[in-house]
């Protein structure tokens, strides 16, 4: 039997290094990826099974990255490991299409087992992270009504790298559009989160999830 294809994502080598001996006796690693934009590169060329990415990689975050690949049709199972026990991050995850949310220092117990629900279609979430916020947001009948502003793809992008603190000119560059045009994608967001400062946008996307710090 043919092992399922995996694609790594994390911006650290020696964790990716690490991530390839727990894996590889079970998977076929067909990819590594060190940014968020490699990521959804390599997503769309070699079209894994399952990918196992971090949240907070520079460039695009795990995230965002997942929700573009679905949009555009990828079909891979999104496995995310990561340091961050936030629900708000799990939430985030699992809005785009995450399909398990484990611990980095759960990975060693956990991993294999998560990969495995995933491609079974079941959702796995690190059991330390259950609790009644979590359940209440996987319960569609008790699910509230969001509050937040959604923004739109080109918005989250683009207020990541601000977050990452680079420049319009660098944002430019990265996302191949002018710095007029980021600018204005910062105005409008800050106009329409009601906000004042570049300071509060920056408070804005770490407590949305969409960098760490």
């Amino acid at each position: 039997m043919e092992k399922p294809t995996l694609l790594l994502a994390d911006d650290h080598r020696i964790v990716l290094d690490g991530l390839k001996g727990l894996l590889e006796a079970d998977f076929q690693l067909i990819g590594t990826a060190m940014d968020g934009r490699e990521l959804l590169e390599k997503a769309r060329l070699l079209k894994p099974q399952v990918i196992v990415a971090d949240i907070s990689m520079p460039l695009l975050n795990g995230i965002e990255a997942a929700r573009q690949a679905r949009e555009e049709g990828v079909e891979a199972k999104w496995v995310f490991l990561t340091m961050h026990p936030d629900v708000v991050y799990v939430t985030r995850a699992i809005e785009a299409g995450a399909a398990a949310y484990v611990l980095k220092h759960s990975a060693s117990d956990e991993l294999v087992e998560a990969i495995r629900s995933a491609l079974r279609g079941q959702l796995y979430i690190s059991p330390q992270l259950r609790s009644d916020a979590l359940d209440e947001f996987l319960d569609p009948n008790r699910r509230r009504v969001k509050s937040t502003l959604e923004l739109t793809p080109r918005q989250r992008e683009v207020l990541q790298l601000l977050a990452e603190g680079k420049s319009a000119k660098e944002i430019a560059t990265v996302l191949e559009i002018s710095p007029r045009t980021v600018e204005t994608h910062k105005y409008k967001m800050m106009d329409d989160l009601g906000l004042k400062t570049s300071a509060q946008l920056v408070l804005y996307a770490i407590r949305e999830g969409l960098v760490s710090v």
